[in-house]
């Protein structure tokens, strides 16, 4: 598969798991959040989809689309893991993460997401969704839309 392929292939099982999990929280309680900003596309979206709930973003640095810049004070801009604690300082409750960090390669980016993922559950509400790129561990894992391949997106349960 070309790299052009796997691409569009990501972004689409990413707009679709989106979309699935979205309608899964309707009528829950609780914000969003948005692991990794880049450039602003998912933000994009997920403010589209859900026009109502408050949507928190971690990234290291602000460096979108002008067009997809959080407000600042739903931007928290460092390493995750500060960050992740800051959240769960401010009591933060998240019904539906976006987990989409990672430098591309696969062992570190794995290692990450399994270093990371004990902060998330601390702000995660119970049943809360987690749409992610990468494998995290401690959370239920449950199948997300048929039209996505099991390999390429994970969806998790709080």
């Amino acid at each position: 598969m070309s790299r052009l392929d796997s691409m569009l292939r990501r972004f689409t099982a990413q707009r679709d798991g989106l979309n699935w999990a979205a309608d899964q929280i309707a009528g829950l309680p609780g914000d969003v959040l948005d692991l990794g900003l880049g450039n602003g596309r998912t933000y994009d979206h997920l403010r589209e989809i859900l026009p109502e709930r408050r949507i928190r973003v971690i990234d290291r640095v602000l460096q979108c689309h002008p067009s997809c810049t959080p407000p600042a004070e739903d931007f928290l801009e460092g390493e995750a893991e500060p960050m992740l604690r800051r959240l769960n300082e401010l009591g933060a409750r998240i019904i539906l993460a976006h987990y989409d960090f990672g430098m591309g390669i696969k062992a570190d980016d794995v290692a990450e997401a399994a270093r990371l993922s004990p902060l998330l559950a601390r702000v995660m509400r119970t049943g809360g969704l987690i749409v992610s790129g990468q494998p995290l561990v401690g959370f239920e894992q449950i199948s997300g839309p048929d039209t996505i391949a099991p390999d390429r997106y994970l969806f998790y349960r709080s």
